[in-house]
């Protein structure tokens, strides 16, 4: 809710001046975006806490039915297309589900490190003159099945980044991350105990090096795999979180000093704002009429019709 109310500007300030409840509130933001915020406070001020609950429940029943549709027009369209140019060489062309595209991903991978170990074992660790005359395109690697390790060292010769060949992370690359990071990265976080985050994944050509490993707690490592959240690392190195839906997560500040009597400095805040509280200041405006949650879903979900 604290995330989101910061591109919500007319919950937020229905919430700071007590017109909306925090349970309504709470709720709204499951669905809202900046798009629709002045409609549903209209409809947090039309209902009880309970009609507000009822409504956001048929609009993520609404969501779940678009998403479903959604994944059966994808599994429609997945194809795998193999044909023989002029030249002979074949050429592969396809659209794979997300779990298929990585078991063949993960396969490429595995088939590379499968021949360079085999290459490695007959040439004694030993390559020809030329070997590194053109270094190939992962393209190539992946058409050959080829591998490779970098190692960049700096000016003292000490090692700085090291790619290795697998998605575990070593011993010293992982006390380096822990160095670096401190802790959870994900905005709000920094719990001190993380899990290494390949931030472009393994599956997909991430390596494994400290530029693209990030820490990050279980509760938020399950919410990148699992829950849609995106995290990229900038030119500048710093991160950059997303939510499922694209929005980007603001870095989030330390909390502020509180002094004095709470409740007085609420108060004076509020009185400095001009704000007024009183009896029925959230009331909201049910006539006691029954909730028609099919009615209000097709009036206010975009996708409904």
């Amino acid at each position: 809710m604290a995330r989101a109310l910061p591109t919500l500007p007319r919950l937020a300030q229905a919430l700071s001046s007590g017109e909306l409840s925090y349970a309504k509130v709470r709720a709204l933001t499951r669905v809202a975006t900046p798009a629709i915020d002045e409609r549903l406070v209209a409809v947090g001020r039309a209902g009880t806490a309970e009609h507000v609950e009822r409504i956001v429940r048929g609009w993520r029943r609404m969501d779940r039915k678009a998403e479903a549709q959604e994944t059966v027009q994808r599994h429609r369209s997945r194809a795998l297309h193999i044909y023989q140019d002029e030249d002979g060489m074949v050429t592969l062309r396809g659209r794979l589900a997300p779990e298929v595209g990585a078991v063949f991903v993960q396969a490429l991978a595995a088939a590379r490190e499968s021949l360079y170990q085999q290459a490695r074992s007959q040439t004694g660790a030993a390559f020809p003159a030329d070997a590194f005359a053109e270094t190939p395109t992962l393209a190539q690697q992946q058409a050959d099945d080829a591998s490779r390790v970098v190692m960049r060292h700096g000016r003292d010769g000490h090692v700085v980044e090291v790619a290795t060949r697998t998605r575990t992370i070593p011993l010293a690359l992982w006390r380096a991350l822990h160095h670096r990071d401190r802790g959870c990265r994900f905005p709000g976080c920094g719990l001190p105990l993380g899990q290494g985050h390949h931030i472009r994944h393994w599956a997909q050509g991430g390596p494994t090096t400290l530029s693209n490993l990030t820490l990050l707690c279980r509760r938020h490592h399950r919410a990148i795999h699992e829950g849609g959240y995106q995290v990229d690392r900038q030119p500048d190195g710093d991160l950059r979180f997303r939510r499922p839906e694209g929005r980007v997560l603001p870095e989030v500040p330390a909390p502020p000093e509180v002094r004095g009597d709470p409740v007085d400095g609420l108060r004076a805040r509020h009185d400095a704002e001009g704000g007024c509280l009183h009896a029925r200041t959230a009331m909201p405006g049910w006539l006691g009429e029954r909730l028609n949650v099919g009615w209000a879903i097709d009036v206010l979900h975009p996708l409904a019709g």
